[in-house]
């Protein structure tokens, strides 16, 4: 299946229908005054988050959405029908942007969510309405007025509790799929990873969390380089980041360069991210240079302040020991009061 993450579409609300021009035509009543209706209120249109879905490949093959129009008037006062909303369903995560203006509409991560984007035109008033002691057979009815429409950008930005990142080749990919039913593509080359992968982790007996698998960064990444900044927002939403260290010598970097160079790009995306708890995982430790590498850099990340492992995603050493301690920590990250931002426009923040 393709992944996609950004699309743009064209959503239209429903017109209203026109109010009916009619009088009363009936066999003994020889004044019958005016009974024309009013139209029906055109339908709304829906966002709606979806669980089961988890990217925007739908929108690439239908771009315009149009919600049903109002009906029309009738005679003997009845009313048109009004049209039917229009859902348009997205997968948890989804940014929802006025394409013309660039204003951010909504962030949609709840599964269920609704988000009311635009509103039906209304019904027009029909000649019963306009009748008047002075005026008691009225000609003027009212069209419907046309219903709300813009274009849209939806972004994507997947909801993951870890997000798994270093450079291309580090064993992100083989990790994931150590760990979880997640099945991504792995080669001993770089970029294997094209697409970002979801897998969810069980641990504690019988609780989960959902690590991200994101394609490898290289020097530049922020700046449109390699994969550029594509992927970079899919580790935005994550709590915790596992950095990902080579440490078998076949990368250009040493393991503290190459961890380097991947914060830098990280914080060049958006500062923010390096706030975010890291955990630093040496790589392939079933190769003897590996082992030996791991071990001369482990105390500068340690005294750097990072939580050290070093794991063999083939033999599936250390592996029990990361995901339990990946699951403490959001433990303890859920269990946290939640931050709050100061404003000093408000009065009653603390």
């Amino acid at each position: 299946m393709n992944f996609v993450d950004e699309v743009k579409i064209h959503a239209k609300a429903g017109d209203g229908g026109r109010g009916c021009l009619s009088f009363r035509r009936e066999k003994f009543i020889p004044l019958g005054g005016p009974d024309g209706g009013d139209g029906g209120h055109g339908g709304d249109v829906w966002l709606r988050v979806d669980s089961g879905l988890s990217t925007l490949l739908d929108f690439r093959y239908r771009v315009h959405y149009k919600a049903e129009r109002g009906g029309h008037g009738m005679g003997k006062n009845m009313h048109g029908k009004s049209g039917a909303p229009l859902y348009i369903t997205v997968p948890p995560g989804t940014l929802v942007y006025d394409e013309e203006t660039g204003e951010l509409l909504a962030d949609l991560v709840e599964p269920g969510q609704e988000l009311l984007l635009l509103k039906g035109g209304m019904g027009g008033r029909g000649n019963a309405r306009f009748a008047t002691s002075t005026n008691r057979a009225p000609r003027h009815v009212q069209p419907g007025t046309p219903g709300e429409e813009r274009w849209l950008r939806l972004e994507l930005k997947l909801l993951a509790d870890v997000g798994l990142v270093g450079m291309p080749n580090a064993g992100k990919s083989t990790l994931i799929s150590s760990v979880s039913a997640a099945r991504p593509k792995i080669a001993d080359y770089p970029f294997t990873t094209l697409v970002p992968n979801l897998g969810v982790v069980r641990y504690g007996g019988h609780k989960t969390f959902v690590m991200a698998d994101i394609p490898g960064l290289i020097e530049g990444a922020s700046e449109g380089h390699g994969l550029g900044t594509r992927f970079l927002r899919h580790v935005e939403r994550t709590d915790l980041f596992l950095h990902l260290v080579d440490a078998s010598g076949m990368q250009q970097q040493e393991p503290i360069e190459q961890f380097e160079v991947i914060n830098r790009e990280l914080e060049h995306h958006n500062p923010e991210m390096l706030e975010k708890t890291q955990f630093v995982v040496m790589t392939k430790m079933d190769i003897p240079e590996a082992r030996q590498l791991a071990e001369q850099t482990r105390p500068w990340f340690e005294q750097q302040g990072y939580r050290v492992f070093a794991i063999s995603a083939v033999t599936g050493e250390g592996l029990r020991e990361l995901v339990e301690a990946i699951g403490g920590q959001l433990n303890r990250l859920r269990a946290a009061p939640p931050k709050t931002t100061f404003d000093p426009l408000d009065p009653d923040t603390p």
